[in-house]
């Protein structure tokens, strides 16, 4: 893994920084839990092996600038956001012997303007679904529109509109999406929610907020969606991405290539599957991707409790009881990366969606199980959900750690 360099510190700085905004004052979230990796690596191990690389290190992808997307960038990180594409992500990029590769599923820039076919977008203020999009909250009953192919209300309300950018640096930008300046969104309630990308060495930092500004209580989530390349690709030669013609499936569809690498996955790309470990010990019964009672015990196609390939088998699960002190971990074979996701205590829940035969694969950090409204409506515990009253807010982080194993 590569590391700050004169160099890159020169790339950085010529980041332009204009148009900014000077962020009023709010109290920030929790910060990032602490975690431990079994890697024996440290920071300063892989800076002390891998100076030269670093210092000959290409420029990232050669593309032309997109006025779409706001670049940031560290020694290790190039991160493109979409702040009219509902805060989404176009890009998520590390360097890795000297080579940028694509960490997140990278976006065509045909389709910036679809945050599902991105490669993140953030979830709020609900993570995943309501089923036939009736929300019921003390009493009183919503119905919300229908944005998802199977009747629901998906993804939450604000993938539809421009987040204004409120402070910009080279390796940090916050967002803002005010629901009382809007029109037509898919929530009942008045709300406010801040985003902060920021990139520190080899960490990627997400934070989110959500604030109630609204008049009365209301119930609430978030999260977010990224999608994570089964192998690392190189940034350079991303290929265009097709997609299922009923949009079912946001990714990719690549033409199968023959693999016979030990633990290749569907044959879809040369090389081995990312090695996944999610210490997580409970799960959910769903129907229709929905939980219908508590959780329970995690589903055999579910269970990365102890490390092991991606595989073939289709999954969709939510998780939860997540082991404290441990971290979501994958590793990549080939390249001797390993990838860390630490996450505050409010992220209470994980989706894990393995799609077939794509060269992607999501591990979602959310604070709520799927139509978890519904079941905190019916007193069921443990659903992630959490009401905010007038004025009060809830924030989150989560971290993506890069490092060599």
């Amino acid at each position: 893994m590569s590391v700050t360099t004169s160099r890159a510190s020169a790339r950085a700085q010529r980041t332009a920084v204009t148009g900014t905004v000077p962020a009023p004052t709010t109290t920030r979230g929790a910060h990032v839990t602490t975690t431990t990796s079994t890697s024996t690596s440290t920071p300063d191990t892989l800076a002390a092996t891998s100076l030269l690389n670093a210092l000959t290190a290409p420029e990232p992808a050669s593309l032309p600038v997109d006025p779409r997307v706001v670049t940031l960038r560290s020694d290790t990180w190039e991160l493109g956001v979409l702040p009219g594409t509902g805060g989404s992500l176009a890009f998520g990029r590390v360097l890795v012997d000297g080579r940028w590769l694509d960490l997140l599923r990278p976006a065509r820039p045909t389709v910036y303007g679809a945050p599902e076919k991105c490669a993140s977008f953030p979830l709020v203020p609900w993570s995943n679904r309501i089923r036939d999009g009736v929300l019921r909250f003390r009493g009183r009953t919503w119905t919300l529109a229908h944005n998802a192919a199977d009747g629901t209300a998906m993804h939450g309300a604000v993938a539809s509109y421009t987040w204004r950018v409120v402070d910009r640096t080279a390796a940090r930008v916050e967002l803002e999406l005010d629901t009382r300046d809007l029109v037509g969104v898919n929530f009942p309630w008045r709300f406010r929610s801040r985003l902060v990308y920021e990139l520190d060495g080899t960490d990627l930092r997400v934070t989110t907020t959500v604030e109630n500004v609204d008049a009365e209580p209301f119930p609430a989530g978030f999260g977010h969606h990224p999608y994570f390349q089964r192998r690392l690709t190189p940034a350079a030669f991303t290929t265009p991405s097709s997609v299922a013609a009923d949009g079912s499936d946001e990714g990719d569809a690549p033409t199968p290539t023959p693999s016979t690498s030990a633990g290749a996955s569907s044959g879809t790309l040369p090389g081995s599957d990312a090695v996944l470990h999610v210490p997580a010990d409970r799960g959910y019964a769903l129907e229709s991707a929905m939980a219908v009672t508590s959780a329970g015990v995690v589903r055999a196609r579910a269970d990365y409790r102890e490390p092991r390939p991606l595989g073939t088998a289709f999954v969709d699960d939510v998780l939860t009881g997540l082991r404290p002190g441990e971290p979501v971990r994958w590793t990549y074979p080939d390249h001797g990366v390993e990838v860390r996701l630490g996450m505050d205590d409010v992220y209470s829940h994980l989706v894990v969606y393995l799609p077939r035969r794509r060269t992607h694969f999501a591990v979602e950090p959310v604070t709520n199980v799927n139509d978890g409204f519904a079941l905190h409506d019916a007193g069921v515990e443990g659903t992630g959900v959490f009401v905010l009253e007038p004025g009060e807010s809830r924030s989150g982080t989560f971290t993506l750690s890069v490092g060599r194993v």
